[in-house]
């Protein structure tokens, strides 16, 4: 339920204003806008992250304890997990949301992209973005990486859990348990850490877009 929540208010966050730049002769954002959308699109893409890996815990418990699972995964549990995340990430985007605002913004405003994303905003203000760049490349990289290496060692578990009991039964059951998941995983890791904790100075503004798309409206669908 709460995936399903943060997937409908992650594509929302973005596209509705996309869609309406679309359609005006003069597509804009207001500043106070533009941060309320960077602030959300933070909040939900962060939960994005922390959710997968719940979702991955959640999978390697039903295929390795299944006896067990409804006494690991109850439900006091999950509601403290998800109180937990809801905390992490709104902290984390508000953060990083008055980082931006103590910036200042003196050249021409034209963002390439079509959202207020964190890396198009710092590229045009004329303060020191010292602090913020350094802010995102270390709390992003624990939000990002740290919780696909959790997701990594719950498959590489449920991987050698499939290998002491061979079976076609098995190993189907598991791609029908996993297989979305892990599909989700691939496209929204992908290219979050193409796009953000491994950038190439030869990308391109086109290029960038697509691959944002892929994590804020493919994988949400």
């Amino acid at each position: 339920g709460n995936m399903s929540f943060s997937d409908l208010c992650f594509s929302s966050v973005t596209m509705p204003k996309l869609l309406q730049n679309m359609q005006s002769q003069v597509p804009s954002i207001s500043y106070a806008g533009c941060l309320t959308q960077l602030y959300f699109f933070m909040v939900f893409a962060d939960m994005e992250s922390f959710l997968l890996v719940v979702m991955a815990y959640d999978r390697y418990v039903a295929i390795c304890f299944p006896l067990h699972y409804t006494t690991i995964m109850s439900t006091k549990v999950c509601a403290s997990l998800l109180i937990l995340l809801w905390m992490l990430t709104t902290s984390h985007a508000l953060l990083h949301t008055l980082l931006m605002a103590r910036l200042s913004f003196c050249e021409k405003n034209v963002i390439l992209h079509f959202f207020c994303d964190i890396t198009a905003l710092l590229k045009l203000s004329c303060s020191d973005t010292y602090v913020n760049e350094m802010m995102m490349h270390i709390l992003g990289g624990l939000i990002s990486v740290i919780p696909f290496l959790f997701i990594v060692m719950s498959y590489v578990r449920i991987f050698f859990s499939i290998l002491k009991f061979p079976s076609i039964q098995d190993i189907h059951k598991v791609f029908s348990t996993c297989g979305s998941h892990l599909s989700v995983v691939t496209l929204f890791y992908g290219t979050i850490f193409g796009l953000y904790l491994c950038p190439s100075g030869n990308n391109s503004t086109v290029k960038e877009i697509a691959m944002a798309m892929m994590y804020t409206v493919v994988t949400p669908m």
